[in-house]
């Protein structure tokens, strides 16, 4: 390698007599190596540098000035050191004369190699070798000290910009290396430890709160084996405020694992210190700050809550004055219709028993008329009570609303005067509608009275049936009204109006417009009521001078087909001795529904109450028929059909209220040949309803 390397390869000869020159370069040749021959020791001075890697010379060559060669070699770098092989012959004294010899070199010539004549070619071309190799091996030498210099100017300059101090650490604690950033906290480079001060300007604690003394300090750590990492220390400089740091350390070790320094790293941390300082601070103030405000905000929630209670106490009160106006209008307006209905009830009767009692018999239907058409009224009145209140008894079923008002034409013209055309139009293809069709009959006739009061000079009356639909964002719909399809009966006039001021209180009970006397106010309140309780509602559009547009909007009844609407009543039914269990808690009720059946041709067995009817159903082989109240003590009439059912399955049932919360919904109370009628009831009703029965179970 060392006779083709770029550097050390030549080799430069001086021997001034005979061909001793000449012979050594073609040795020197003929084994590959680049040979000059130089002519004199000042020739060879000028050619020496990075490029010989050694010099062979002759004693005869040192006879000449050799200060340019001093020269030369004194100018060589440090790390140079050119090797010279210096060719004596032998002469008697060997060692005196060879170190006389020696020192005709300059004593810049430090590797010199002394060979004796004759020599070997051989050994002559081991010894160039020899100084060959001796020669790349300085130059390899140079190679890694520029490399480390190189290495360490990076280093110096790497720890000169650090923004945090580091100082290399010798085993015996003093410091080797520190840059400016470490110098910045210990001036002199040493580490805190080694100062008699060093406690007191570097003050920290442990994770128990203890002061952590000097014997604890990063860098003994760290040269007793540990890795330390970020320990604050609050450092006091001489002068100007104390300085937050994180200090940390790590053990140098060699290849056997022994320790030969450590490094300690200081970070300056007093801008985010004193930043968590303030943080934590501004939290503190803002916590109390918060708490303050919770505090004021809870006074103020109680005061408004204290507010909130009063006014919803006044609320109450006020509600409850009014409810009670309510209830003394409408006890008022009952007592006063009742009185009137009462009045021709008792006149009539009270006349009858003098006519009676004087034998004078020949006009009583006259008054037995009277009295029937004002408990018919009174009738009526609860009726409508009932349906303001939405606890009457309702028959929903399937029903052609179209057909229904279609076959009230000739009462509504019988009941119209001659100035007020009827119109009635029914709309193409409105599906059935799931509603009572007695109580949707009275509702429509209440409406077409309203009407005809509201045409005194006449006019015209259009009752229509259509099908409409009613949108989520309907603001009309109503909270209670779920969106979709719905029929519609709308009645409507060409009468003097209402303003909305009246349209408001239209639906108050006893609310008329009417002169006293000529109304009770609860025609439209029933309608309303009937309505809600129907699952639908009621719209009222109207203008002064123009009309008024009623609509009562029912739901459809999907999937079911339509019913016909209520025949007229039929003739009283006959029984043939049936037997019928009578249940009713009212004796006064009892006694005359068991006239009644009697008169009818039925034989009854009467119970005041639940466990005597249960009494007699378990000591009678059959009955016919059972009739009983829903409202009785103890248990209702519907728990009492269950039991009487378990005696006689097939029993017919038929009930009878005036008013039940459990009864109001007939299609979720009755069961298997079960009916309903509503009290007060005529006779041919109550015939008809025993009639149908039986007849369905005898069918069955």
């Amino acid at each position: 390698m060392h006779r083709s390397a770029p550097e050390g390869y030549r080799v430069l000869i001086a021997a001034p007599y005979g061909r001793d020159a000449q012979s050594m370069h073609d040795l020197l040749s003929r084994h590959g190596y680049a040979a000059t021959t130089c002519p004199s020791i000042a020739d060879i001075a000028g050619q020496i540098g990075d490029d010989i890697g050694a010099i062979l010379v002759t004693e005869e060559a040192l006879v000449a000035e050799l200060t340019p060669l001093d020269r030369a070699l004194a100018a060589q770098p440090a790390w140079s050191d050119v090797p010279f092989i210096l060719l004596a012959g032998r002469r008697a004294g060997r060692e005196a004369s060879s170190a006389a010899i020696r020192r005709r070199l300059p004593q810049s010539a430090i590797n010199v190699v002394l060979l004796e004549r004759p020599l070997s070619a051989e050994s002559l071309i081991s010894a160039i070798d020899s100084a060959m190799r001796s020669r790349q091996k300085q130059i390899e030498i140079r190679d890694r000290i520029t490399e480390l210099d190189a290495e360490k100017a990076r280093l110096a300059t790497l720890l000169d910009h650090l923004p945090v101090g580091v100082a290399f650490v010798g085993p015996d604690g003093g410091t080797l290396l520190s840059n400016p950033a470490f110098r910045r906290f210990q001036p002199t480079g040493e580490i805190p430890s080694r100062l008699e001060d060093g406690e007191e300007r570097w003050v920290g604690y442990d994770e128990n709160g203890e002061r952590i003394r000097r014997d604890r300090f990063v860098s003994v750590r760290t040269l007793r084996g540990e890795t330390v990492e970020g320990v604050e220390f609050l450092y006091h400089p001489d002068d100007g405020a104390a300085i937050w740091t994180r200090v940390s350390g790590v053990p140098l070790t060699d290849a056997h694992g022994q320790i030969i320094g450590s490094i300690s790293v200081v970070v300056d941390i007093d801008e985010q210190k004193r930043t968590q300082e303030a943080l934590a601070y501004a939290a503190q103030k803002f916590e109390a700050q918060v708490g303050e405000r919770t505090a004021e905000l809870e006074d103020a929630l109680a005061r408004l809550k204290a507010e909130v209670d009063e006014r919803e106490r006044a609320e109450a009160a006020l509600r409850q004055s009014q409810k009670m106006e309510a209830v003394g209008q409408l006890t008022g307006g009952i007592a006063h219709d009742f009185n009137n209905m009462l009045t021709g009830i008792i006149g009539a009767i009270d006349i009858m028993k003098r006519r009676i009692a004087s034998n004078r018999i020949d006009d009583l239907d006259r008054f037995m008329d009277a009295a029937s058409t004002s408990a018919q009224r009174a009738a009526s009145l609860t009726a409508r009570l009932l349906a303001f209140s939405r606890r009457q008894s309702l028959d929903s079923r399937p029903t052609d609303v179209g057909a229904l008002v279609q076959s009230l034409g000739d009462l509504l013209d019988r009941t119209m005067s001659e100035q007020i055309d009827v119109a009635i139009l029914p709309g193409d293809g409105v599906p059935a509608a799931m509603v009572d069709a007695n109580q949707l009959e009275n509702a429509i006739l209440n409406l077409a009275i309203n009407a005809r009061d509201a045409m005194p000079v006449g006019g015209t009356l259009t009752i229509e049936t259509n099908l409409v639909e009613l949108a989520d964002d309907d603001a009309t719909r109503g909270p209670s009204l779920p969106a979709g399809h719905y029929v519609a009966v709308t009645v409507s006039d060409t009468g003097t109006g209402m303003d909305a001021e009246t349209i408001e209180k239209a639906v108050e009970p006893f609310y008329t417009t009417k002169p006293i006397g000529q109304g009770t106010g609860l025609g439209l309140s029933m309608v309303y009521g009937f309505a809600q309780q129907s699952n639908g509602q009621v719209r009222i559009h109207s203008t002064p001078g123009v009309g008024t547009s009623v609509s009562i909007h029912l739901p459809v009844a999907e999937g079911y087909a339509p019913t016909e609407p209520a025949e007229p009543t039929a003739p009283a039914h006959e029984g043939s001795g049936q037997t019928v269990l009578l249940v009713e808690d009212d004796a006064s009720v009892r006694l005359l529904i068991r006239e009644v059946l009697e008169e009818l041709g039925y034989v009854v067995a009467e119970a005041a109450e639940p466990e005597a009817a249960i009494a007699l159903l378990e000591r009678t082989d059959r009955f016919d028929l059972m009739i009983s109240d829903v409202g009785l003590p103890g248990m209702n009439g519907r728990q009492l059909a269950d039991i009487a059912r378990t005696h006689m399955p097939d029993l017919p049932i038929l009930f009878v209220t005036g008013y039940a919360e459990n009864a109001t919904l007939r299609s979720g109370f009755l069961g298997t040949n079960m009916a309903m009628i509503t009290k007060p009831f005529q006779i041919e009703r109550l015939s008809a309803k025993i009639g149908e029965m039986l007849t369905y179970d005898k069918a069955g």
